[in-house]
């Protein structure tokens, strides 16, 4: 059975006219009649009484319709809801952001997104480097927007979408005040607060170990504006990214010997197929003009 011949034979119910309802449907009237003879053949049995001057339903005719109708609005109700999801009208999309991002550097891509695509629902999860890597390959997100320390795994693709230097915050009074930079050998013996979902802790561990830094550890938090509390406290330094720092007071210094940089990407499944609203979402992110979004952090 094909939507043609439901369609025809609805047609046939509302006009009771072979000739009227080929015009409404736009077609010949022999094509419709063939249409119909085809139906009847399928359901074993004539679906109309054709009189000449009248025609009316068989009783598999009146039984059929109502499922015929059935079939016929959820087909139109399926194309509506496809034609929605493919024009972003009705679309939902799943997006991760890297829990040591600031937020304000995603606040103009949002609002675009949303401003050019106000029919797509979007769902954020906020999470570290770990969690999003799972949760991008079991396919419960769609993208992360993220940064990977020791570059980015052949399993994803990786749109840059700006980079930032980590520096070193403080509270006015702190030794570090009197230097124009920190380098690495600076901290040693110093009070660190551990930023415990830095994405960068292994690797300036590793710094450590190769420079002879110890330092002391007071305290550690998931949170990096209780981590900037901290700091703003007098309790000791934080190693933090450069747009992270919000608190009001906080002094900053660059860390240099080395310098630390890290690359904020947007990163999908390499090879995976992607609905219409990822890819609205990575040109957006693409036009962003994060150069002046950092000059202006």
């Amino acid at each position: 059975m094909e939507l043609s011949q439901v369609r025809y034979f609805l047609a046939l119910c509302d006009t009771l006219n072979f000739t009227r309802a080929a015009e409404k449907c736009n077609v010949t009237q022999p094509s419709l009649t063939r249409a119909i003879h085809a139906l009847e053949h399928e359901f074993g049995g004539p679906l109309l009484h054709r009189e000449r001057n009248r025609t009316h339903l068989t009783d598999l005719g009146n039984l059929v319709r109502p499922y015929l109708e059935q079939v016929f609005q959820q087909s139109r109700a399926a194309k509506e809801r496809a034609k929605s999801f493919t024009t972003l009208e009705a679309a939902s999309l799943d997006i991760g952001i890297m829990c040591t991002l600031a937020p304000r550097m995603m606040m103009n891509l949002m609002a675009t997104f949303h401003e050019e695509n106000p029919g797509v629902e979007i769902s954020l999860r906020d999470a570290n480097i770990a969690t999003l890597q799972g949760h991008l390959d079991s396919g419960e997100l769609d993208v992360a927007i993220m940064g990977f320390p020791r570059g980015v795994p052949d399993a994803y693709h990786a749109l840059t979408l700006y980079q930032e230097r980590f520096i070193i915050a403080f509270a006015p009074g702190h030794a570090f005040e009197a230097l124009n930079a920190v380098r690495a050998k600076d901290l040693h013996g110093h009070h660190y607060l551990g930023r415990i979902n830095c994405e960068y802790g292994e690797y300036m561990r590793e710094i450590y170990r190769e420079q002879g830094v110890e330092l002391t550890r007071p305290y550690r938090s998931e949170r990096d504006d209780w981590i900037m509390t901290m700091a703003a406290a007098g309790l000791g330094f934080s190693f933090i990214p450069e747009s992270c720092v919000t608190m009001p007071g906080l002094m900053t210094r660059p860390l240099t010997e080395p310098d630390v940089v890290r690359t904020v990407s947007l990163v999908t499944v390499r090879g995976r197929p992607h609905a219409s609203a990822v890819g609205a979402f990575v040109r957006a992110a693409a036009r962003e003009k994060w150069d002046q979004l950092m000059a202006a952090a």
